[in-house]
């Protein structure tokens, strides 16, 4: 079964294939949507390969909220996530962490939780919480340098509920971390809610566990 995946990003290559797109700005003190712009941090396009290397048949939906200096805001996150969960997404990508914790950004994390969408976010390994992955109901995700491509870490450490492989397909060192990591485990997510598209996100993650390589910091699962 297709799954419709959001992700929150850069933008997309002009070669990939996306279900919609939008981009969300602020431009004279004030929230604006408009049409989605290349990807001038190739970050985006990245994730969007990833999701899609794991779940080919996912259709991705991209909400552009980084500008080319690599900057957002709650706000610009808050309406992305609230754009997308209006496409009927089942999931969602956020390869991204802001320090505020904020009013704008937390509603919206709860509405999507509310409606039983899925929410990815990277979160550091170690160090001061970053949203949205901080709020509850999100699956904090981040890389670990054990896993593979295929592979799964469930770490339930303080920082972070699972982390998977730390690199895109070029093996450039520069894009490695957090995000990348996240992006793997969403396309995880993405297979396994073709398999079962039922799945509420405990039971995804309970499902993610069992599947996992690797547990705890260091101790190997098998």
């Amino acid at each position: 079964m297709t799954v419709k995946v959001g992700v929150i990003d850069s933008g997309a290559a002009a070669d990939q294939l996306l279900a919609d797109s939008a981009a969300f700005y602020l431009e004279d003190g004030a929230l604006w949507m408009g049409e989605a712009g290349p990807d001038e941090m190739d970050h985006g396009a990245r994730i969007a390969e990833i999701i899609s290397h794991h779940a080919a048949q996912a259709e991705l939906y991209m909400a552009q909220v980084f500008d080319r200096r690599g900057v957002t805001s709650p706000a610009q996150v808050a309406a992305a996530i609230d754009w997308l969960c209006e496409q009927g997404v089942r999931l969602i990508n956020m390869s991204l962490g802001l320090r505020q914790d904020r009013e704008v950004l937390a509603g919206a994390v709860a509405r999507a939780v509310a409606q039983g969408v899925i929410l990815c976010a990277s979160s550091p390994a170690r160090g001061e919480p970053v949203y949205p992955s901080a709020y509850p109901g999100v699956l904090r995700m981040t890389g670990d340098a054990r896993c593979s491509v295929d592979e799964i870490s469930c770490l339930e450490t303080e920082f972070a509920d699972f982390g998977g492989h730390v690199l895109g397909f070029d093996g450039v060192q520069a894009r490695a971390g957090a995000s990348l990591g996240c992006a793997h485990m969403c396309g995880h997510l993405a297979k396994l809610l073709q398999e079962q598209p039922g799945l509420k996100s405990a039971e995804a993650a309970a499902i993610l566990k069992q599947r996992a390589v690797y547990f705890g910091p260091e101790r190997r699962l098998r």
